[in-house]
């Protein structure tokens, strides 16, 4: 144990965390006394302007001041719960404060004091309650008007956090600030260490509102930063020249037209590939609109111009996916695609590493075992990676090192709207696939409540009973995981999926099963063994399903409409009509408003939209937010002015220092952002 911790010592050694409370700290992604500074609040709980009894709202969280009345003897109440009330009044009215099996909380106040309660309001207009209200003391508020209120987990409420929070300031000013203090003075902004300060312990509004503004911006300066280090090498040589080709041959050998945009995309690439610099180029494109197909023809054309090509795609079964059917386009052509996947046997690997490594390999599909030392190319030219939001921007990175500067092409089917892309995505040029193939049928969608289920279900048997197949999906895996209402995966699947639908095939998936588990039931329902797949959202990048016609989303109001749309394009991929279903009892207006959308459209990049401005790019993103790291303080869709000036004050520095060789601190910085970037999911 250190003698005096420091901002790098452990979490355990703060005082009031330990070894046990550390673990619950590690599930929040917090490691050392640096990563609680920077474990900023989701929100705060404004004491400054308490309602009065008679003024506080109903069913709204605020804060009434009041005074202690009275306290009643604790009762014993049905179901054997002991309650301890107590009434609190002021100049307009009676509160009544109750606890259940909680004497200590009332036990704590003091007749005629005057405390803060903080809760959602209930009753009526003559009779006013609180249920297990949090309290502050006046002392308590005049020291912290603003109370923070952090993520929290399991095992760690808020409270906690925030108490470990204040132990961890006294090392706050060892902070480095990673801004030259020329940019400071340019913007008016305070020093690092009293911003972090006063993040956790605002005096007031406009304390936070200038700490929050210095926040917001280092967070998307480094971002910036980073972003432009990591495609710098798109300014170099490239390694893989190639020479200007016809696109046609590719085009006629297959049974179906391209269409206008896939013949676009494929073209902005391939003039990349003749450039002189690496390409770093982003391929957009709604759910089924042909990103594979574009990749073929680059890859065609790498072939062409005699160089390998490697894909990555974030699951062993998605890679075979790719494999079999870059095949079928390919090897016409006389491209030998080999794959690379962790579930081979060692003589397969063994055969699959020499044809790599002797240029017999022209495609390489795989998953990150693509990534491992043991593979040498002969010759890559051109490095893709699908589905890139599943990856971290350091993988993408190794995968290009796996040459001098080949050209990247990285693939995402989740649309992002083309001013934030750009701002997100930095210097990596984009192209948009904004057309479906003709042909592709519709999926309609409908949005139900949880007690049109069984009537759902008779659908679901008809459907099965046509030789169709049906997923079904929900937000979480077991009961002790979720919230009240929440349908746990492991007992939907044993208490409704198979009573409902008996004598039916049903299988299981979720995240926590083996990678090969996970593989042999997709593969299952692939080959049509099973009927119906009841599944956590893993489902969401997988195996093309042509069988499969209905996809039903459990407590749908847990996703971000760009997540249900990515599920929703799960089926329609055969010739039989498809639907989707959405179930949820939420009667939140706005959460009714956004499912009555989705039914009603189905362009991905109007959903994306949509999505961004009603419920911001955390939840658009997910966890898995886009291949960069989780941004703490920034909100990409919010902050766009700030994201814009700090992406040309990046520029500006990035010109005069290339190399950061003259700004550690931030080089620090960057360094440590993008660590939270680099595993997969």
């Amino acid at each position: 144990m250190p003698v005096q911790p420091t901002l790098d010592s452990p979490i355990q050694y703060l005082k009031g965390v330990g070894p046990a409370f550390a673990k619950k700290f590690e599930k929040l992604g917090v490691a050392t006394i640096r990563d609680l500074l920077l474990h900023f609040p989701r929100r705060y709980i404004d004491y400054s302007k308490p309602y009065t009894v008679v003024g506080a709202p109903f069913d709204v969280d605020c804060c009434v001041k009041a005074t202690v009345l009275q306290k009643e003897p604790a009762r014993r109440i049905k179901g054997g719960r002991m309650m301890n009330r107590v009434l609190a009044a002021d100049d307009t009215g009676v509160l009544a404060l109750s606890w259940f099996n909680a004497p200590y909380a009332a036990d704590k106040l003091v007749m005629g004091e005057t405390y803060y309660f903080e809760g959602r309001v209930g009753g009526n207009l003559t009779h006013r309650e609180l249920l297990h209200p949090l309290i502050r003391t006046e002392a308590q508020v005049a020291a912290c008007p603003l109370l923070p209120v952090y993520p929290a987990t399991e095992g760690l409420p808020a409270g906690r956090i925030q108490t470990c929070v204040q132990h961890a300031l006294p090392y706050v000013e060892q902070l480095p600030d990673p801004l030259p203090p020329e940019l400071l003075t340019r913007y008016k902004m305070p020093p690092r260490w009293q911003a972090v300060r006063a993040v956790h312990a605002p005096k007031d509004e406009a304390e936070l509102a200038a700490a929050r503004r210095r926040l917001i911006f280092d967070e998307l300066f480094i971002l910036q930063i980073g972003i432009f280090l990591l495609r710098s090498h798109g300014r170099r040589q490239t390694s893989a020249p190639m020479r200007a080709l016809d696109l046609g041959p590719f085009w006629r050998s297959l049974p179906y037209a391209p269409t206008g945009a896939q013949q676009r995309a494929a073209e902005e690439i391939t003039r990349d590939l003749c450039g002189q610099t690496p390409m770093n180029r982003l391929l957009q494109g709604d759910v089924g609109s042909g990103k594979t197909l574009v990749a073929a023809a680059a890859i065609w054309y790498a072939a062409q111009n005699g160089w390998q090509s490697a894909m990555l795609a974030p699951t062993e079964i998605l890679a075979r996916q790719h494999a079999a059917t870059l095949a079928d386009r390919l090897e016409p052509f006389g491209v030998n695609v080999t794959l690379l996947v962790g579930g081979m046997k060692a003589a397969e690997r063994r055969v699959a590493l020499a044809a790599i490594a002797d240029g017999r390999a022209g495609l390489v599909v795989g998953t990150h075992a693509v990534l491992t030392d043991a593979v040498q190319f002969k010759n890559l030219g051109l490095a893709i990676v699908d589905e890139q939001h599943r990856f971290g921007v350091r993988q993408r990175g190794l995968l290009a090192g796996k040459a001098q500067s080949p050209h990247l092409l990285v693939m995402s089917a989740t649309p992002i709207p083309r001013t934030l892309g750009l701002l997100m995505y930095g210097d990596l040029d984009i192209s948009i696939l904004d057309e479906l193939p003709p042909g592709r049928k519709p999926i309609k969608t409908w949005f139900i409540t949880g007690k049109k289920r069984r009537d759902m279900y008779g659908f679901l048997e008809k459907q099965i009973a046509a030789g169709h197949q049906v997923y079904i999906v929900c937000p979480a895996i077991e009961e002790n995981e979720v919230d009240a209402g929440m349908k746990a995966v492991k007992q939907y699947y044993a208490e409704t999926a198979c009573p409902l639908l008996p004598g039916r095939r049903v299988g299981l998936l979720h995240g926590k099963l083996k990678a090969k588990e996970k593989d042999d039931v997709m593969m299952e329902f692939k080959a049509g063994t099973l009927d119906v797949l009841v599944s956590t959202t893993v489902i969401e990048v997988g195996v093309d399903v042509p069988n499969a016609t209905v996809m039903v989303i459990e407590n749908a109001e847990r996703f971000g409409l760009s997540a249900l749309h990515q599920l929703r394009g799960r089926v329609g991929r055969g010739a039989a009509d498809s639907c989707c279903i959405l179930i949820s009892d939420n009667e939140n207006d706005s959460v009714r408003q956004r499912l009555h959308f989705l039914c009603r459209t189905s362009n991905g990049f109007e959903v994306a939209k949509y999505d961004l401005e009603t419920r911001g790019p955390g939840d658009f993103f997910g966890e898995a937010q886009h291949g960069l790291p989780t941004l703490r303080m920034a909100d990409l869709v919010q902050d766009t002015r700030t994201l814009n000036v700090a992406q040309q004050e990046a520029k500006a520095l990035l010109a005069a220092d290339p190399t950061l060789a003259d700004h550690k601190a931030l080089s620090d910085e960057v360094e440590r952002l993008f660590a939270t970037a680099g595993a997969m999911n």
